[in-house]
């Protein structure tokens, strides 16, 4: 099943069961998708629709952080509830013993140094873990690997 219909679908579970938390989120989800739709000029495939979906979780990332920050321990918990239902649409996550095989070999393949060269380690990973992984905590493991370099 194509993700907008199943996103359809799960619209119309949740307002069946009454399950206001996942019916916001995934009418917001879909709101989005017609935004991105609207933007592009053409129907937004599952690719696309999985960018859009990391994007959002990347948004309550650091919305959360920003909360945990400034004490707003009742935003943190919505933004969690709510990141929760938009994971459940993105692949399974990366482990970190993952992440650092994947890093280990593109460091190797693209011959890093040091630090220095995050940037063309970075552009060799990212799109094998793109909608698998957070970028930030990609970026971490990488900068971890070419200290010990």
């Amino acid at each position: 099943m194509a993700l907008s219909d199943q996103l359809t679908e799960d619209l119309k579970q949740a307002m069946r069961s009454g399950d206001t938390m996942r019916r916001d989120v995934v009418r917001y989800i879909r709101a989005a998708v017609k935004n991105l739709e609207i933007q592009r000029q053409k129907p937004a495939d599952d690719e696309a629709i999985l960018e859009l979906l990391g994007q959002q979780a990347k948004q309550r990332r650091d919305s959360i952080e920003a909360f945990e920050k400034g004490g707003r321990d009742d935003l943190v918990a919505k933004e969690q509830a709510e990141l929760v239902i938009i994971m459940e649409y993105l692949p399974a996550q990366l482990t970190d013993e993952e992440i650092t095989e994947i890093a280990a070999a593109a460091i190797d393949e693209v011959g890093a140094a040091g630090p220095q060269d995050t940037g063309k380690v970075m552009g060799r990973i990212m799109p094998q873990v793109k909608g698998k992984s957070d970028g930030k905590k990609v970026s971490g493991i990488v900068a971890v690997l070419l200290k010990e370099k």
